[in-house]
C-alpha cells in the first residue's frame, strides 16, 4: 500500500512539474543560490521580472547551497529529462559537462548581446564553439598584500619571492605567503595561476594535455620551492583551504595571501581583523614567459534543454544578466560583474565594497579552467599529483608526467582525445 501511495505522489509531483499551471499562466522555475543576501536578491529580481510580464509566474526552486550537492541534484534531474528548473545557476566548471550531455540549450539562436562581457567569462560559457550560458557574476583569485609592510605589489614572481624572503629574514611576519593548498579544487586554481604566470596550461585550445610541458614543470617547481626550499609558504598550508588562509592573514600573521574577493569585507572588519585598512589586492604576478593571472570562478545561467518555454526562459536569463541587476547584486551581495562597462560605472563603484581600480586589472587577467565535460576527473588527478609534489612524495616533473598520462587516459575513454576525434 505504501509503495502505491508513494508512486502516486511521485506521479502527481512529476505531472505538476511537467505540466505546470492549467489557468493559462506560463510558469518558469529558477534554481540557484537561495541563502542569505543572495536568496533575497534572487527573489526580488524574479518578482520584478514577473511583474513586468502579465501571465508569467516565476518560482524559485530551492537547492542545497553546497556546490557539490547542487551539482548532484542537477545531474539527477536533467538526466531524468525533467523539464524543470527552466533556468539553472551553473558553476563555471560545470557548463561543458552539461552542454556535452545535451542537458542545456545552445543560446546563439536567441542572438544574445555578448559584446560587453569579459572574454574569459565567455570562454568559460562556450562548448565546441557554441554559447551555452550567460555569465552572471565573477569570482577571481586575488593576491592580497599588506600595505603596512610593503610599498607596492610585486610585479613578478621574482619580486614576490624576494619580498617574501626579506620579510622572513627580518622576522617581520610569521608567514610571508599563504595559499590554500589542501588537496581540493582550490589547489587547482592556485596551480592554474602559477601555470599562466609561466606561460603554461592544463589543456591547449584543441583539448590536448600540456600539463607535463616545461612551463608547467617550472610552475610546479616554483610552488614546491616556496614551501620546501625558500620556506616562504608554511608547511601547515598544505592542509588549508580558503578560511584557514584568511584567518592567518586576518590575524596579521601573513604578508601575502592568495584568496577570493569574499575575504575583502571580512578583512576590513575592525572588530575582528588586525589588518583592516592595511591591505590591497593585485593579480598574481607573472613569471618567466607568462603573464599576470587570476583563476576565474563564479556562476553562469543556462536554459534547460527541456524547458516548456525556452524563449521565455532565455528572456529571464537576459533580464538577470542585465547591468541593472548586476549593480544590485554588487550592492547587496558584493559580487563582481562580468560586464566590462560596469567597471567604469560610478554606480557599481559605490555599490561594491572592494575598490574597482584595484580589482579591474585582476578581472582583466582572469584565466578560465578547461571547458571539458570531464573536468571533474581531470581536476581530481591534478589535485593528487600536485599535492604529492608539494609534500615531497614526487618530484614536480614526475608528478606532472604521471598526471598527464592519467588525464590522457580519461580523455581517450571519453572520446575527447585528439586520436579519438580523428577516428
Amino acid at each position: 500500500m505504501c509503495r502505491v501511495l508513494t508512486l502516486g505522489i511521485l506521479v502527481a509531483v512529476t505531472c505538476a512539474l511537467a505540466c505546470g499551471p492549467t489557468d493559462g499562466t506560463a510558469r518558469l522555475t529558477f534554481s540557484g543560490s537561495a541563502l542569505g543576501p543572495e536568496g533575497d536578491i534572487v527573489r526580488r529580481q524574479l518578482a520584478r521580472f514577473a511583474n513586468g510580464r502579465p501571465g508569467v509566474r516565476v518560482e524559485l526552486q530551492v537547492t542545497p547551497d553546497s556546490a557539490d550537492q547542487r551539482h548532484q541534484l542537477y545531474v539527477q534531474w536533467l538526466n531524468a529529462r525533467a523539464p524543470t528548473p527552466d533556468v539553472l545557476q551553473l558553476d563555471v566548471i560545470w557548463m561543458a559537462e552539461f552542454a556535452a550531455a545535451g542537458w542545456i540549450l545552445p543560446l546563439d539562436a536567441f542572438k544574445p548581446d555578448v559584446h560587453d562581457f569579459l572574454p574569459a567569462t565567455l570562454a568559460a560559457a562556450r562548448w565546441n564553439g557554441a554559447l551555452y550560458a550567460m555569465p552572471w557574476f565573477v569570482d577571481v583569485g586575488l593576491l592580497y598584500w599588506r600595505t603596512d609592510l610593503l610599498d607596492r605589489a610585486p610585479r613578478s614572481l621574482v619580486e614576490l619571492r624576494e619580498m617574501a624572503l626579506r620579510l622572513r629574514e627580518a622576522d617581520a611576519v610569521r608567514f610571508p605567503l599563504v595559499w590554500p593548498c589542501a588537496r581540493y579544487e582550490g589547489l587547482v586554481t592556485v596551480f592554474l595561476e602559477h601555470l599562466a604566470a609561466f606561460g603554461g596550461g592544463i589543456l591547449d585550445p584543441r583539448g590536448r594535455v600540456i600539463v607535463d610541458e616545461p612551463a608547467a614543470i617550472r610552475a610546479l617547481g616554483f610552488m614546491v620551492n616556496a614551501v620546501n626550499v625558500d620556506r616562504i609558504v608554511p608547511q601547515a598550508a598544505l592542509t588549508w583551504q580558503e578560511e584557514q588562509a584568511r584567518f592567518a592573514f586576518q590575524n596579521g600573521d601573513a604578508a601575502f595571501m592568495r584568496n577570493w574577493p569574499y575575504a575583502w569585507t571580512l578583512l576590513q572588519d575592525k572588530s575582528r581583523s588586525r589588518v583592516a585598512r592595511r591591505f590591497a589586492v593585485a593579480a598574481f604576478p607573472k613569471g618567466d614567459g607568462g603573464r599576470p593571472a587570476a583563476a576565474l570562478g563564479g556562476a553562469q545561467l543556462a536554459v534547460n534543454a527541456r524547458a516548456a518555454h525556452p524563449a521565455l526562459a532565455f528572456e529571464l536569463v537576459a533580464f538577470l544578466t542585465a547591468p541593472e541587476q548586476m549593480i544590485e547584486r554588487g550592492r547587496l551581495a558584493a559580487q563582481l560583474p562580468p560586464r566590462r562597462s560596469l567597471y567604469e560605472s560610478p554606480e557599481m563603484a559605490s555599490a561594491l565594497p572592494i575598490p574597482l581600480d584595484q580589482v579591474r586589472e585582476v578581472i582583466e587577467a582572469a584565466v578560465p579552467r578547461p571547458a571539458t565535460p570531464v573536468y571533474s576527473e581531470l581536476s581530481e588527478i591534478l589535485q593528487v599529483r600536485i599535492h604529492r609534489a608539494l609534500t615531497g612524495q614526487q618530484l614536480p616533473a614526475a608528478a606532472l608526467q604521471e598526471a598527464a598520462r592519467e588525464m590522457r587516459v580519461v580523455l581517450a575513454r571519453a572520446g575527447l582525445s585528439q586520436e579519438a576525434r580523428a577516428q
